[in-house]
């Protein structure tokens, strides 16, 4: 579906894009925890990649494009070799790298949302994919780095933003209303609601009422 609305060059690009700048996120955090050169690696594939290929194994799109599309998985390591050589650099510029993981957050839950749908998916099924498709590389970058997951303490609204893009796709799909300029507002929506989130430290609501004295973690 989305291959159908872009021109494959320009698709192929933005998927390497949100890949990029996913895996230098990765990479950043692997140099903060003080991982070695392999680790770094490491955390850039997992969190550039892992989404992709949780949601193609779940539909059965085997290989996953992880692993068939050579650009793919070259590309974070190319991320974390600059990481690597030039993390002070990287880090400075750490804004703009969260306005292009913005992008990217908007870009995956779109594409995994039709790819799963493409693949016989109902429209509930494929919207909670391309989610996944979105944040599950985060999950695996955290559980390997030792962290709690920012999908379980949403801070700074990183899960819900992808929540309502891939709930506007399906939505989209329902009415039959997907096109180019629709998938460009599910993208465009998702990418404002997660810098306004960063902007204005908005975030998940916690527990209804929640009076425990046990103060929340940092």
């Amino acid at each position: 579906m989305l291959h159908d609305l872009f021109p494959p060059g320009i698709q192929h690009a933005l998927d390497l894009a949100g890949i990029f700048v996913f895996a230098l996120a990765g990479a950043l955090l692997a140099v903060r925890k003080n991982f070695d050169v392999f680790g770094i690696a490491v955390l850039a594939l997992v969190t550039a990649l892992g989404g992709g290929l949780f949601r193609d194994l779940c539909i059965g799109a085997v290989p996953p494009a992880a692993f068939s599309e050579l650009s793919f998985f070259v590309t974070p390591l190319l991320a974390a070799a600059l990481v690597f050589f030039l993390h002070p650099e990287v880090q400075r510029i750490n804004r703009a790298i969260n306005v292009c993981d913005a992008a990217g957050l908007g870009l995956f839950c779109v594409s995994g949302t039709t790819k799963a749908y493409e693949y016989g998916l109902g429209l509930t099924s494929s919207a909670a994919l391309g989610v996944a498709t979105a944040v599950g590389g985060g999950v695996l970058r955290d559980v390997l780095a030792n962290e709690v997951p920012s999908l379980l303490r949403d801070r700074e609204m990183y899960a819900v933003p992808a929540v309502v893009g891939a709930s506007m796709i399906a939505l989209f799909i329902s009415f039959d209303l997907l096109n180019p300029l629709t998938t460009a507002l599910a993208i465009v929506t998702t990418f404002v609601l997660r810098i306004l989130a960063m902007q204005y430290h908005w975030r998940a609501p916690l527990a209804w009422n929640r009076r425990s004295s046990v103060a929340e973690e940092p």
